[in-house]
């Protein structure tokens, strides 16, 4: 009997769906990855399983960055299996070729992305044949879910879609894939290999969804450092009526806006004199007072999506969109506290009615004993109903809003109940009646001026009554005169006197820095800022990125430098304007705009209705991919025109002008506008781009760091400090790097002096006094000075480890406790990772090491048969900790030993450096190094670099090697 595979695209759904099925189908057996019974096998992919690349004999590994190699259009695409997930793409795979197999149905989530999920899976499991992927070539059917009760599960069995209903989805779908793919990878190689044409490596990183982003981000920040203060005046009136005092602020009835001026508003005076000449005439007189009341009500904010959900925990609680992402994530798929988190929708479906109601009766028989009194109120007065607010199909996507599940969750920690709080809170909200104000407006007239009060009183709580004293916050922005106070009384006929007329100077603002909360609905609504009015209609429900994406499209900015986070501030960098600039200037501007968005979700909206095709799409994509790499390579001016700065520092060398251009900081002479002396450094060493205030430092104290944040050719990260050093034979300042060694007092001799620094702590070593030292933490004895000019220690701490600032305060922590508090900014060399350690004094080693957190085990202990063994276990336990406390800090490896006649055999010209015996390789380049030092032979320019002597010679075959060549040229010295 053959059997129908579902592929869910989550474990959750695939249960959701044994469970709805189990009454007509039969019961299901559990298996470690999956369900079955007689006619159907449920497994689940957890989220991509696949993911799509260029095949290998179409790109290029090494000259990739060149404009030579580009651009990179495949005819075709190969797939990958994502790292993470290879063991659950196995055991899918192994179900959908099974014999007794016949069928499949395509149950991921209802949506363009979940279609794309399971095409590659189904894909990836046909094989390849011909070099290409094929499909498994059994029959497919669509399962096309928007709720998740079991009879709605049940219902769409029977109406499954059919292949060719779904194939403008599937098309569209792996469209924008390959479309995003070809863009971001044909984009960021050409701006890099145009970026690092005068030598270096600059990443230079643009994509469909993250270079709108960062335009948004850096648009705004052009606005606030072009915009002009102005100075204006606000008149205040305190007001005196027989029941008390009252507030009001004068205002212009006649005003109308001016649509070239937001900031004329009809509260404002633009002269210093007319506002005093208003406070003087209208000082001590009577006042005629008119008021109109009515009432208003407020409904309460619509369910929560995730985009909405970010921006609120980030204005409440300060969570980055990316913390709250994970917070969500830990609560829907470890607590079982959410539904799916990773959604576009605020409404439910039309079925939940009931699930709503059982969710009530749970939060009112729960112990949050702030909430459960609201829950009781809303099931005894029926608010839970339907609702088109609340419950419309035609709103919901691929998955419903976010609300609480029927389970009650217990052992959150503090940040995941801040976010179920506010997640439960706005679900209860939404059923519950609107609040009721009375709002009151009233003018006070003193001869021809008027001036407004506003009150707003909460006449019934409503929804607010669920923030309880947090609903102050939604009435108290009353403020000299404006809404939201109280008003006193003031009887007919009444003409309170204007008892204190001030006139208040105050200044013009620049628009607000974007924090994370408004840039992800500056995302989200990102169709607003599209003119054509097709393309604003397909960006309607999308906007850039999905809200999966958006807080990873965020922190990748941060990762690449162009925006720092600084509080709740998104600042955009230097090297964001450049990369504006570069694109303003290449006439590809296409890459920072949304339209580019909309006009793609046009075209694939298009083809999922069967009136665009495939073909036709992709032809256009990789018309623009060329547009963009032959703009890039065929640019032949010396410089991007742009906004550039002018230092206030003048040229070292002939005291002119030193402008910016797209390149460098170059004089311009002492008249600013002509070629100058020929003084230049460029705008980014290392693919690290000076800001303006950086390069001032830098340009007047000729050095600046350390900093973090530069490439190596090969693209790893590293910190150095920076100088600006006359060069004799150039005749010329040049920018050089100083990584920090500090070894000029040492071979020079020369003595330091340290009686003006304040000792950090004992030397571990020695016990003499640690100071501060260049790029370091010296010893006082590491170094000459007047008590010691013979070095006698070699104790030595970086100030920036793998790009962690090591500051005085741990390093004095580390001398007197042996270790520093947990750090929290190491970055991996190997894997480019963040990662938490203590820096602690190894005794063993004799120098500073890693120490990390030890790990409980994912795992519980075994039970033991006899008491005894169970009595044993925490105190072997309490070992075990101590145990691993201990193995904590990381040890050096010993060079593997050699017995004679084992190891390599060095060359004749190898031996002469290090003898002729059999040694292991490690230890090899260990003997070569301690030659290079022993014979000063670093280069006293470029530490990085080994100039050779008469026996080192024969071995480089050059006379200067760096020191990233050297194990390749010993290797080949080596039998």
């Amino acid at each position: 009997m053959t059997k129908t595979l579902v592929i869910a695209e989550k474990p959750s759904v695939a249960q959701d769906i044994v469970r709805a099925l189990t009454p007509t189908a039969g019961k299901f057996e559990k298996h470690d990855d999956h369900f079955e019974n007689d006619r159907f096998v449920v497994t689940s992919a957890v989220g991509h399983l696949v993911e799509i690349q260029a095949p290998e004999q179409f790109d290029v590994k090494r000259g990739k960055w060149s404009f030579a190699n580009l651009p990179v259009i495949p005819p075709f695409f190969d797939l990958k299996p994502v790292d993470k997930t290879k063991s659950r793409l196995n055991a899918v795979v192994k179900l959908a070729k099974r014999k007794d197999v016949s069928n499949l149905v395509n149950a991921c989530d209802a949506g363009r992305e979940g279609e794309l999920i399971f095409r590659l899976i189904e894909q990836y499991a046909g094989g390849q044949k011909g070099g290409q992927y094929q499909s498994l070539g059994k029959p497919v059917k669509r399962l096309w879910l928007q709720s998740m009760t079991p009879q709605a599960i049940r219902d769409g069995f029977d109406k499954l879609r059919s292949e060719a209903q779904m194939a403008g989805l599937a098309s569209a779908a792996r469209s924008r894939s390959e479309a995003d793919w070809l863009v971001g990878i044909n984009g960021t190689r050409a701006m890099t290999a145009f970026n690092s044409r005068d030598g270096g490596f600059f990443l230079t990183t643009v994509g469909r969804v993250q270079t709108p982003t960062l335009a948004v981000v850096v648009e705004r920040e052009e606005q606030i450092r072009k915009f002009v203060s102005r100075d204006y005046w606000e008149i205040h009136a305190s007001f005196g009526a027989a029941a008390g005092e009252y507030a009001g602020k004068w205002f212009d009835p006649k005003h109308k806006k001016d649509p070239e001026d937001a900031e004329k508003r009809a509260d404002r005076v633009w002269s210093a004199a007319q506002a005093q000449a208003i406070a003087d005439a209208t000082r001590g007189r009577p006042a005629s007072v008119t008021e109109e009341s009515k009432p208003t009500t407020q409904a309460s904010p619509l369910l929560f999506d995730l985009t909405s959900l970010q921006r609120e925990a980030n204005g409440k609680f300060g969570f980055s969109a990316k913390t709250t992402l994970a917070l969500a994530q830990s609560l829907y798929e470890r607590h079982k506290a959410l539904t799916y988190p990773r959604t576009d929708s605020r409404a439910l479906p039309e079925d939940y009615v009931p699930v709503a109601k059982q969710t009530f009766e749970m939060l009112a028989d729960s112990d949050m004993r702030h909430l459960a009194p609201h829950a009781l109120t809303a099931l005894n007065n029926g608010y839970i109903r339907p609702s088109k607010r609340i419950f419309d199909n035609a709103k919901v996507s691929d998955h419903f809003a976010i609300i609480p599940t029927l389970q009650a969750p217990s052992g959150l920690s503090d940040a995941e109940q801040k976010l179920y709080d506010l997640v439960v809170r706005r679900f209860m909200a939404v059923f519950f009646p609107s609040a009721e104000y009375q709002v009151t407006t009233r003018i006070s007239q003193v001869q021809e001026h008027h001036f407004k009060t506003e009150g707003k009183v909460l006449v019934k709580p409503g929804w607010l009554a669920i923030y309880g004293k947090e609903a102050a916050a939604e009435v108290s922005d009353a403020k000299d005169g404006d809404k939201g106070q109280n008003l006193v009384p003031v009887a007919p006929g009444e003409k309170p006197l204007a008892d204190s007329v001030d006139a208040k100077g105050l200044k013009t603002r620049p628009p607000a820095r974007y924090s994370e909360a408004t840039l992800l609905g500056a995302m989200e609504g990102a169709g607003k800022m599209v003119e054509d009015e097709e393309l604003r209609e397909a960006m309607q429900e999308k906007g850039l990125g999905t809200p999966a994406t958006r807080a990873a499209i965020i922190e990748g900015l941060i990762l690449e430098k162009y925006m720092l986070r600084e509080g709740r501030e998104m600042i955009p960098t230097a090297k964001a304007f450049q990369l504006m600039t570069l694109l303003r200037g290449l006439g590809v501007e296409e890459l920072s705009r949304p339209e580019l968005t909309g006009e793609w979700e046009y075209k694939l909206t298009q083809m999922e209705k069967g009136l665009l095709s495939r073909e036709d799409f992709m032809q256009q994509i990789a018309a623009m991919t060329e547009h963009i790499v032959k703009k890039a390579k065929e640019y032949d001016r010396d410089t991007v025109p742009g906004d550039y700065a002018t230092l206030s520092t003048p040229c070292p060398k002939c005291a002119g002008v030193v402008k910016e251009n797209y390149r460098r900081y170059s004089c311009t002479g002492a008249d600013g506008h002509s070629e100058g002396c020929g003084f230049s450094f460029t705008k980014s060493p290392a693919g690290r781009t000076f800001e303006p205030d950086e390069a001032e430092i830098f340009l007047r104290d000729k050095k600046i760091g350390p900093l973090d944040g530069f490439r190596s050719k090969a693209g790893w990260p590293f910190t150095a400090e920076i100088g600006l050093n006359f060069s004799e034979e150039d005749q010329n300042w040049k920018l050089e790097f100083d990584f920090g060694d500090d070894k000029d007092g040492e071979e020079s001799g020369e003595l330091q002096d340290f009686s003006a620094q304040e000792s950090l702590g004992p030397c571990p070593k020695c016990g003499s006094a640690v100071f501060e030292h260049g790029s370091n933490y010296v010893c006082s004895h590491s170094v000459p000075t007047a008590e010691q000019p013979t070095p006698s220690c070699d104790f030595k701490s970086g100030k920036i480890i793998l790009q962690q600032p090591v500051e005085r305060e741990q390093m004095h922590k580390l001398l007197s406790t042996g270790k520093t508090d947990l750090l929290d900014k190491f970055v991996s060399m190997r894997t480019r990772r963040n990662f938490k350690a203590f820096l602690a004094w190894d005794a063993t080693a004799s120098k500073v090491n890693f120490e990390f957190e030890p790990r409980a085990s994912k795992f519980p202990p075994r039970k033991t048969a006899t008491g005894a063994a169970a009595k044993a276990a925490p105190a072997a336990k309490k070992a075990a900790g101590k145990s691993a406390a201990k193995s904590a800090v990381k040890t050096p490896k010993a060079p593997r030993k050699t017995t004679p006649g084992s190891g390599l055999t060095p060359s004749t010209e190898l031996a002469a450096v290090i003898g002729g015996e059999a040694v292991a390789r490690t230890e090899v380049i260990k003997k070569v190094w301690d030659y290079v030092k022993a014979n000063g032979l670093q280069d006293s320019a470029n530490k990085r670099a080994i100039n050779a002597d008469a026996k080192l010679l024969p071995v480089f075959g050059k006379p200067q090697i760096t020191m990233f060549e050297l194990a390749g040229i010993v290797g080949k010295h080596l039998k």
